[in-house]
């Protein structure tokens, strides 16, 4: 999770040590799925499933957390998903470039494989919405329990920290970055020690790791076992974030700090809560904080609101980078990204995506009012997208690692039928209130695959009058133009044809620069192309040269900068000798066969509302010309 992650992992590029690396790991990476016993519990037995707060039904609710946790994060995520890297990078993005990859040689499963990739991406967003309202909302709570008479405050305090939270978004938080490690850390030891000390009252609770339990409540509630999931699966909420963090911190830190601190926290809290519930089955309101000695109980809701925020950070820092990813792979608009850290490249800021954010959350906020509410809206999109990783990593098993089907498959329909019970439980919240997730992710999901789809047809119209180079170039030599001196850059998306806005400069100007740059940037299925693979260089005669300039989805797409590495005496890169010529589009809806009309408006606002080449590749802004031309779509 870009910003958050890279200000935490700062220890990283100075050799830091283990233990160093480990700190920094549960800060960034453990904040969501370490607050979910905020309210897991709390949702399971008071959230109108009729789960009874008897011995049988606490153990056997505990029992499948526990094997939740085992299965789905300790096995399929640390041991297997954590190995599906992109270069070192994770992330459902990072991912779907790596199963495109994969299944190059199949057209119809690289197209499904995207599509699956989409919808992750796309209800990750609507994660990020609900998983800093429900996190603060379950923290501030706590001050009803100590307070009599506060609780409608809640909501207004909620709002206070969430808006401060995205406002200091745009200064960057690499000072309180800093302390994301230690605050983490000492939240995990105080669950541990809450559960310690809830579990020597009761110590049968135990039990609860044996599986029989959870298949017994199965058994004993047939009905009621699969409708649990939806609130079971709240305690794995914050998983995809182990896989998405790997870039910064690398598969070893994030799984040691889970088997070492995490994992050992967690169980033992959830424990300690259950063993509270069958001593008082009433705590069941609130089962988290009740677990706390009653002079406990301010400083508790005071480090549950500092762990909330830090959760919430790194999710809305985790939407800017998946938001960058997204722009470089041609899925969303380009956007304009602001660097927060002159040192650190993951920290960045992204205007647009903070404010739609801190909208989403606000409605949630003020339209469910309380955890319990919004507990009924959360899990459709976790699953969601736990789902489609699920997907996309077995097509990464099967085709580009060639794993033996006869022992990657039982396990990956294991992985299969497990998300797919999780997401099966979570389906009925759609009509519970959870539609605000699946309406965000299917808004999302159409506004990437139409601007693909988009920028297709768009490449396709302009080919159409497209002039071929080796025709133009010949063209050239009978007829020369007046040739002027210096470099002329002309950005296009087809190193095969001319590019409009050469034609138009020639036509209207009747000159032509001493050097003819005909230059194509192109994004790779992988996060960071390497120098000496930046760029291609051909000579076509006459003072015309075609560059190709290569670029991963997380590195910076810096032109000039990548143009100073074109070492040919016959190039002339100098800054006060180069103009860049943009072509601007205009598209313009009509009846030619393509997306449907709403969509071909749809597009053209959003190709309108863009951000232009000439910041999105770091331009200066006294040496471009932009030519504008009109496209039917």
């Amino acid at each position: 999770m870009g910003q958050a992650s890279s200000q935490a992992a700062g220890a990283e590029h100075s050799a830091a040590k283990p233990i160093g690396m480990l700190i920094a790991a549960v800060g960034v990476v453990y904040g969501d799925i370490g607050t979910s016993p905020l309210y897991t519990l709390k949702e399971v037995f008071s959230g109108g499933y009729g789960v009874p707060v008897n011995h049988d039904g606490v153990l056997g609710i505990l029992a499948l957390i526990f094997w939740s946790l085992i299965w789905v994060v300790s096995i399929k995520y640390m041991m297997f998903v954590l190995r599906a890297d992109n270069q070192g990078e994770g992330g459902i993005m990072a991912l779907t470039a790596l199963a495109r990859r994969a299944a190059a040689g199949h057209a119809k499963l690289r197209t499904l494989l995207v599509v699956c990739g989409l919808i992750g991406a796309a209800l990750f967003y609507g994660d990020s919405m609900i998983t800093p309202a429900i996190s603060v909302l379950s923290a501030i709570e706590g001050l009803g329990l100590a307070f009599e008479g506060i609780d409608h405050w809640v909501v207004p305090l909620s709002l206070i920290v969430l808006v401060a939270l995205f406002l200091i978004q745009r200064h960057g938080t690499a000072r309180i970055g800093i302390l994301f490690g230690p605050i983490m850390v000492t939240w995990f030891l105080v669950l541990g020690a809450l559960g310690m000390y809830g579990i020597s009252q009761h110590p049968e609770v135990l039990q609860a790791m044996n599986p029989v339990w959870g298949v017994r409540f199965f058994m004993v509630h047939p009905g009621m076992g699969i409708a649990i999931l939806g609130a079971v699966v709240l305690a794995l909420t914050g998983a995809e974030a182990l896989y998405a963090d790997m870039g910064h911190f690398g598969r070893k830190p994030i799984a040691r700090a889970w088997f070492i601190l995490v994992l050992p926290a967690l169980v033992l809290n959830y424990f300690g809560q259950g063993a509270l519930l069958l001593g008082d089955p009433e705590a069941a309101r609130n089962p988290f904080y009740l677990l706390a000695p009653s002079w406990a109980l301010i400083p508790l809701v005071g480090l549950s609101t500092m762990a909330t925020v830090i959760a919430s950070q790194a999710v809305i820092s985790g939407a800017f980078s998946l938001t960058r990813q997204a722009i470089q792979l041609g899925y969303i608009p380009r956007m304009h990204i602001q660097h927060t850290s002159s040192a650190e490249q993951g920290q960045i800021y992204i205007g647009a995506v903070n404010w739609a954010l801190m909208v989403g959350v606000i409605l949630l906020v003020i339209g469910f009012e309380s955890s319990g509410a919004l507990a009924s809206a959360y899990g459709v999109a976790v699953t969601g997208t736990m789902l489609m990783t699920t997907i996309l990593v077995s097509a990464v098993m099967l085709l580009l690692w060639k794993w033996p089907p006869i022992l990657a498959v039982p396990v990956l329909l294991g992985f299969l039928l497990v998300d797919g019970l999780y997401f099966a439980a979570n389906v009925p919240k759609i009509i519970q209130g959870g539609a605000f997730p699946v309406i965000a992710g299917i808004a999302l999901f159409v506004l990437m695959t139409t601007w693909k789809r988009g920028k297709q047809l768009l490449v396709e119209r302009m080919d159409e009058g497209g002039l071929p180079l080796p025709i133009f170039i010949s063209s050239i030599r009978v007829q020369p133009p007046h040739r002027v001196q210096g470099t002329a850059v002309f950005l296009t998306a087809r190193p095969d044809a001319v590019p409009h806005a050469l034609l138009h400069n020639l036509l209207h100007n009747q000159v032509l620069h001493e050097q003819v740059v005909l230059l194509t940037v192109v994004y790779e299925d992988i996060p960071r192309v390497p120098p000496q693979r930046r760029f291609d260089v051909d000579s076509y005669g006459e003072g015309f040269f075609r560059v190709i300039l290569h670029f991963g989805f997380t590195d910076e797409p810096d032109v000039p900068e990548a143009l100073k590495l074109c070492h040919l005496e016959d190039l002339n890169f100098s800054p006060m000798r180069t103009t860049y010529f943009l072509s601007r589009e205009t598209v313009i809806a009509s009846k030619l066969e393509g997306m449907a009309r709403w969509r071909e408006a749809l597009f053209a606002f959003m190709l309108k509302n863009a951000n232009g080449n000439l910041r999105f590749f770091n331009l200066p802004l006294n040496r471009v010309i932009e030519l504008g031309t009109q496209v039917e779509m």
